[in-house]
């Protein structure tokens, strides 16, 4: 009876490294299965055939050991179809069994050697025991000993030791283990030459040896000449071969190493390919599809965290969902892809807030803890990561059982990592950390002094030389000037000032840390200066916030955090820097948001920075520096719009130019998106591949404002260029501060001029609120409400209104000129356009002004710039729903759309085409989307619905759905000129975006349209009829085609026809913004 070949010799392990992928990367560290050869054919029966043939062959028979070794291998071959671990036991003992009866001597004791060994090193992989690793090692050997340098098999028998050794390096980093491993697999490959069938199999091996060397030493050259040898087995597994996948998943991880190591681009996009290129090769039912999903997911998730292209970590988290649903809950691997998808989620919701993401990131670390019972190896890694996302939500929710659970998790794992596990510093920096979260919380002072001790036990642990060891030293200093803050004890502040300085000394230029560093020291130092009065203390406190202003790469929210700390020092002690310290922060704000950002990511920029333009305003008149002030608003505030519009317009005008323009804009468009996320993304490791981000940022930077017309590409602009917006008429800016209430009144030809109002932010903000109370209350039958409004209005006329007109009269600005408003906080709220004495014999605004608003002087500019050069082109589209789904009937829709089409008929009736009315059933999302792209002239008659919690999701209200903030935003209009929105809520945002201007109005005019009339709050159904009807009759009136620049005037001469005919909340409900 002859052995069939289950595992031949040769191919025993070398068959394990080219039928499976090395180097399959799992966040978390799993077994890698050895896989065995398959038989030919074998089914289940074969497993019984060949226990009837043994059962032939009882103890003394001449066949009985190939009858073990048939059964062993046939049950091993079992046993990697479906994974039961009784069958590979079973097949051990066979094949001990099968040794004992080939003693020296024997033949066939050499394949017998080989396939106990290959048995040992497969359990070993299932079980991680290491007497069967050490075991197979010496089998291996013994196997080794029977091959002199001329027998065919030696190659093979070099290669089966080397993995072995490789593998018990892998489980105890003994060094000679690897190299005598590489020494060995490099003696196999002398033994296949060129033409060797396993010659690529050895490459392949050896390629992944020197790997793992560059892992243990850093030696760049090993993983240069690992690529070299993928590169050349890949040469060898042409289209077509079985191992080619393998090949190209091996590569791949190679080359995403050496990204990791010098953050060349090529390499990243390549292995991204290659491993593409790999799951191509894997279709379904593919043993390795499961492998190369979860691969390929790992590299698009690096991408991700390079250049910030959210799409790649969508991808990635569908391809997770895909390799995880090949992994059934029996299956070994399943906890290590949980971990992968949940870390991925987790990572989206950082990016987009969607707390689904964050929730199911919990619930699948949850499922892989349960799979990692106690005594798995991964156990703690496990817990650590249930309890950081429990901790995520617990900032995000607030819920004390979340922090409490991570607190608990935390101190399961430090259990796990017991004095001298590599991980022990760590997780007593993670259970420190979140003992003083809950401190944060509830105050309970021993947390924060378990944590400090906690925090000193790990920093032992991170002796000098540890790349990570300042944040040790920063974590340490933190909760000791917590404790100071408590109970006043010097010694504590000066412990953490040291600290400080320590970690500081390790962070140099350069550093993502390092501002956060400059922070920490600089407002410890600020804290002993008011204990103890030391003036050489606060000197050197805003000595180190003025580095902050040497920084000019992409600036990371940690830059802008420190920036606002120094903001904050200056303000609370009057220092002389306060000015530059805003100037620094808004400079950073304008770097870290230098792409599109996510809203997620724009709420939370705009909370941190929430008063930070107005305050800088503030902060300029204090010190007489008013052109600074003017520039500084500009540049804080409305920074959605603001970075919507000059992200893609330059960049536009860029590529524009050709050749080396359009080459500058994509390399600037891979670095705005690259740069601030490895700088908030940050390791202590990555420091020199930011530091080659910042040196090209800089010099992209360079290269365009050498350009002509981009010498300002990126700077915010001058009062001389924003001086323009009152080139048609003044503009005036009101800012409310927590320090002071101002008006800037700018004029085309001379600096502005200031006008102190005489109220604070506080009441400003009060005043607003009543308003808003009040407006809440139109259409209801409050009788009093008139009189209400009427001495809201005479309180903003009082305090605000009347300085600025008495402003006015000084600087002989002739009556019934127009005016322009722009309001900064809580005075967006307020309609200034109608504030008055409401008295006999006096006059309100109105009277001596015809008011318009914009909310930034850019917007303003932007709208003249647009000025279309063929204005014979007039297409004007009417849109009306009077959707009773979504709130009362309008029942004044049809004629409010005869009207305008009455007025306008004359004027357009050249070109019959170039005047559309929609309807109702008509009037879709879709379809108001076309009006928007293909009309210069645009009337919407239906509901508008303000969204206060998701103010992009603020609406007009079509037959099929919402048109939102969001659709507008996305369209794209041809040569825009007006739009009447005759639709409430449209004109204004909420009390929590009062700087940002986030309404309908605003989506608006980002669509290029230059001039638009919009109601500020409920507008009643047939006053909007009234209104519309006077102003479009005005509007036409006299000769000439239509004219968006007079739209102002019309609105104001139709309100003043209509003021004993409709109620004053609904005389002064609408507003122009615009030209």
């Amino acid at each position: 009876m002859k052995d069939f070949p289950g595992t031949l010799a040769v191919d025993a392990a070398s068959c394990a490294l080219r039928s499976g992928d090395l180097g399959n990367k799992f966040d978390s560290c799993s077994p890698r299965r050895v896989l065995i050869a398959s038989a030919h054919g074998l089914d289940e029966d074969d497993v019984e055939r060949y226990r009837t043939e043994l059962q032939e062959c009882p103890p003394g028979h001449s066949d009985r050991s190939t009858s073990l070794s048939n059964l062993a291998n046939s049950l091993r071959n079992k046993f990697e179809r479906q994974g039961a671990l009784s069958d590979l036991d079973e097949a051990i003992e066979l094949h001990r069994a099968a040794l004992e009866l080939r003693f020296p001597g024997h033949s066939d004791r050499y394949m017998t050697l080989n396939n106990l060994a290959v048995g040992l090193k497969c359990r070993f992989g299932q079980r991680s025991i290491p007497s069967d690793l050490d075991e197979a090692i010496e089998l291996h050997r013994a196997a080794l000993a029977l091959c002199p340098p001329s027998h065919t098999d030696r190659s093979a028998s070099l290669n089966n030791l080397a993995v072995s050794l490789q593998d018990r390096f892998k489980q105890r980093g003994v060094r000679s283990d690897l190299d005598e491993a590489i020494e060995l697999h490099r003696a196999a490959l002398e033994l296949r030459p060129p033409g060797h069938s396993d010659r690529s199999a050895t490459l392949n091996n050896i390629a992944n040896s020197l790997q793992e060397r560059f892992k243990q030493r850093g030696v760049q050259s090993d993983l240069d000449r690992a690529i070299e040898l993928h590169r050349a087995a890949l040469e060898l597994r042409p289209p077509g071969c079985s191992d080619r996948s393998a090949s190209l998943n091996n590569l791949a991880n190679n080359l995403q190493e050496r990204f990791k190591q010098r953050g060349i681009p090529s390499d990243l996009d390549e292995a991204t390919e290659l491993h593409r290129a790999a799951l191509q090769l894997r279709p379904p039912g593919h043993s390795g599809r499961p492998s190369s999903l979860n691969n390929l997911a790992n590299m698009l998730r690096e991408r991700f965290e390079q250049q910030g292209i959210l799409s790649d970590l969508d991808e990635a988290i569908e391809l997770y969902r895909a390799a995880l649903e090949l992994r059934p809950p029996s299956h070994s691997d399943r906890s290590a892809y949980l971990n992968n998808l949940a870390n991925s989620l987790q990572e989206r919701f950082k990016q987009r807030g969607v707390q689904f993401d964050l929730n199911q990131a919990i619930e699948l670390h949850r499922a892989a803890l349960e799979l990692r019972p106690p005594g798995c190896s991964d156990r703690s890694a496990s817990l650590n990561n249930l309890a950081n996302s429990l901790q995520e939500r617990f900032k995000q929710r607030g819920i004390p059982s979340d922090l409490d659970e991570a607190t608990e998790l935390h101190r399961a794992a430090l259990q796990l990592r017991p004095p001298g596990h590599s991980d022990r510093s760590a997780s007593l920096n993670n259970l420190a950390n979140s003992l003083r979260d809950r401190y944060s919380q509830r105050g309970i002072l021993s947390d924060l002094d378990e944590a400090i001790d906690l925090h000193r036990t790990a920093l032992e642990l991170r002796p000098p030389g540890y790349s990570d060891r300042s944040a040790y030293l920063n974590n340490l200093a933190n909760s000791l000037r917590d404790r100071y803050s408590q109970r006043g004890i010097p010694s504590d502040l000066d412990e953490a000032i040291d600290l400080h300085r320590a970690a500081l000394a390790l962070r140099p230029r350069g550093h993502p840390d390092r501002s956060m560093s400059l922070k920490n020291l600089a407002i410890s130092l600020r804290d002993r200066f008011q204990q103890q009065g030391l003036s050489s203390d606060v000197d050197e406190a805003f000595g180190l916030y003025f580095q902050l202003s040497n920084v000019f790469y992409a600036a990371s929210r940690s830059d802008i955090q420190a920036a606002r700390s120094w903001v904050a020092s200056a303000e609370q002690l009057r220092h002389g820097s306060a000015l530059m310290a805003y100037q620094t922060t808004l400079r950073f704000m304008d770097q870290h948001v230098a792409g599109v950002p996510s809203q997620h990511h724009f709420d939370l920029f705009r909370e941190a920075t929430s008063s930070l333009a107005t305050d800088a305003f503030s902060c300029s008149v204090r010190r007489g520096a008013l052109t600074t002030a003017v520039e500084l608003v500009e540049q804080g505030r409305s920074v959605f719009w603001t970075r919507l519009t000059s992200f893609h317009t330059p960049l536009d005008e860029l590529s524009v130019l050709g050749g080396t323009g359009e080459a500058l804009a994509q390399e600037f468009t891979r670095l705005s998106l690259r740069l601030p996320n490895s700088l908030d993304a940050s390791t202590e490791d990555q420091s020199p591949e930011i530091q080659q981000l910042i040196m090209e940022w800089d010099d992209v930077i360079t290269r365009i404002r050498m350009l002509p017309k981009f010498s300002r590409f990126l700077l915010p602009p001058l009062f001389s260029d924003l001086q323009e917006a009152a080139a048609e008429g003044l503009v005036i800016i009101l800012n409310a501060s927590q320090y002071s209430c101002d008006a800037l009144i700018i004029l085309s030809s001379r600096d502005p001029v200031h006008v102190p109002l005489d109220i604070g932010q506080a009441e400003v903000a009060e005043l607003s609120s009543e308003f808003k109370s009040l407006t809440d209350r139109v259409g209801t039958s409050d009788h009093q409400l008139e009189y209400k409004i009427v001495g809201v209005l005479r309180q903003l006329w009082d305090h605000v209104v009347d300085p600025i007109v008495r402003a006015l009269r000084e600087l002989s600005i002739h009556r019934r000129s127009r005016i322009w408003w722009c309001p900064t906080a809580e005075f967006t709220l307020l309609p200034l356009h109608a504030a008055g004495p409401y008295a006999q014999d006096k006059h309100n605004l109105s009277h001596f002004y015809i008011s318009s608003y914009t909310s930034t002087l850019a917007a303003l500019i932007r709208a003249r710039q647009q000025a279309r050069e063929d204005a014979s082109i007039q297409q004007f589209a009417a849109i009306g729903q009077a959707n009773q789904n979504i709130g009362e009937e309008l029942l004044h829709v049809d004629a409010e759309l005869d009207v305008v089409a009455q007025c306008l008929a004359p004027l357009l009736s050249l070109t019959p085409p170039s005047l559309s009315f929609t309807r109702h059933d008509n009037a879709t999302v879709q379809h108001a989307l076309d009006a928007l792209s293909r009309n210069q002239w645009l009337h919407l008659a239906c509901h508008g619905m303000l969204d206060r919690i998701q103010p992009f999701d603020s609406s007009f209200a079509m037959r099929d759905g919402r048109l939102t903030i969001r659709d507008i935003v996305r369209s794209r209009s041809q040569n825009p000129d007006f739009a009447f929105l005759s639709a409430c809520h449209t004109s204004v945002g909420d009390e929590s975006n009062t700087n940002e201007a986030i309404h309908l109005a605003a989506a608006i005019q980002f669509s290029e349209f230059r001039s638009i009339i919009g109601p500020m709050w409920f507008v009643d159904d047939d006053v909007a009829h009234q209104v519309v009807s006077a102003f479009y009759l005005n509007l036409v009136d006299g000769p000439g085609r239509l004219d968006c620049t007079r739209a102002a005037v019309a609105l104001h001469k139709a309100v003043k026809s209509l003021r004993k005919k409709i109620p004053l909340e609904q005389q002064i409900v609408f507003v122009h913004v615009g030209v």
